[in-house]
């Protein structure tokens, strides 16, 4: 869903960033080793988290799937977050500031599981990139609900899914609603964003790329006053130490496709939904987002948060909105 633009500050990136993000886990728990920031002037508490990793298997390969909690507190309600058509789950919890997604939500009281589709991420590889595409991954998504419900006892799950990850998770609600609870579509592809022949079943990741989500100034180079320079570093290094060189093209087959062609059936969604986006997002079809609520249930809610664009959960003059809205809507 990128388009490839040279960055010069990225080549430096791999040597001062690649420790930020944390290895694979070997064992099932482990404690996260920051600290979060929950007040409005930035300042840290000391909060920590646990992370626990979940086996899970689906059709031969290996999922990854974990679930993450503030330490000190026993959490009556699940939700899980869905990721992107190239990168994985990692991507909901940079460790700066308070701006990661999994940990604000574990603050409001949530166990939060993430979950890496087949061949992404911390996930087993496949074969066929071509294989994951948005409704093999959606019976992905099913098999990790399947086990939040079965591991917590919790009948109800509350899903998140961001970009790729609303296509997925649409999908996956409109065939199998009968553990959901609320859904939310961050930065939803609700059609094609324009017809593209995706040839090659792995998609190849780079530094470039993976930075290129973020806003620019006119002449090119990152917008800072939208998202601090720190941000963007750790973002990248994330990028490149969970997803490495490739990236199964599935999905991006999928929403590479004429702009008129429907990629998420609304109707077919029959639990409360909220439709939250940025208005400069350069990915969306705002024609069918400013309609969206017209064919989802009653209690579905849009939000256009003004300036915003795809990455608005990192963007600094926007990201206390979205998690503002995020927590008014599940708290419903």
């Amino acid at each position: 869903m990128k388009k490839k633009i040279a960055i010069l500050l990225l080549s430096v990136m791999m040597f001062s960033f690649s420790a930020c993000a944390p290895q694979k886990e070997t064992k099932a728990e482990v404690s996260a080793q920051s600290n979060a920031s929950v007040s409005a002037d930035e300042s840290k508490d000391e909060i920590s988290y646990t992370k626990t990793a979940y086996p899970l298997s689906r059709n031969g390969v290996e999922l990854h799937l974990d679930r993450t909690v503030a330490n000190g507190t026993t959490p009556q309600k699940n939700i899980l977050l869905t990721h992107g058509v190239t990168y994985s789950s990692h991507e909901f919890d940079v460790d700066y500031k308070d701006y990661s997604l999994v940990r604000f939500l574990a603050r409001q009281g949530y166990a939060v599981w993430t979950l890496d589709i087949a061949g992404f991420g911390q996930s087993g590889e496949v074969a066929d990139g071509f294989m994951p595409d948005s409704d093999y991954a959606a019976e992905d998504i099913n098999a990790a609900v399947e086990k939040i419900v079965s591991e917590s006892g919790i009948d109800k799950t509350d899903i998140l899914g961001w970009s790729w990850g609303t296509v997925t998770a649409s999908r996956f609600a409109a065939k199998h609603p009968e553990h959901i609870n609320r859904l939310v579509l961050y930065a939803p592809i609700l059609s094609g964003i324009g017809k593209y022949d995706v040839t090659e079943p792995f998609h190849h990741n780079d530094w470039e790329h993976a930075a290129d989500d973020f806003q620019r100034t006119a002449d090119g180079g990152f917008d800072y006053l939208i998202t601090e320079p720190e941000m963007i570093e750790m973002f990248c290094s994330s990028c490149w130490h969970y997803d490495k060189e490739h990236s199964p093209n599935g999905g991006r087959r999928d929403i590479c496709v004429d702009k008129s062609e429907k990629l998420i059936e609304l109707s077919k969604i029959t639990v409360p939904t909220l439709v939250i986006c940025g208005s400069s997002d350069p990915y969306l079809n705002f024609e069918l987002v400013n309609a969206s609520v017209n064919e989802l249930p009653e209690g579905s809610e849009l939000k256009v948060i003004d300036g915003g664009a795809h990455v608005i959960m990192y963007e600094k003059p926007y990201y206390k909105e979205f998690q503002s809205k995020l927590s008014e809507f599940l708290g419903k």
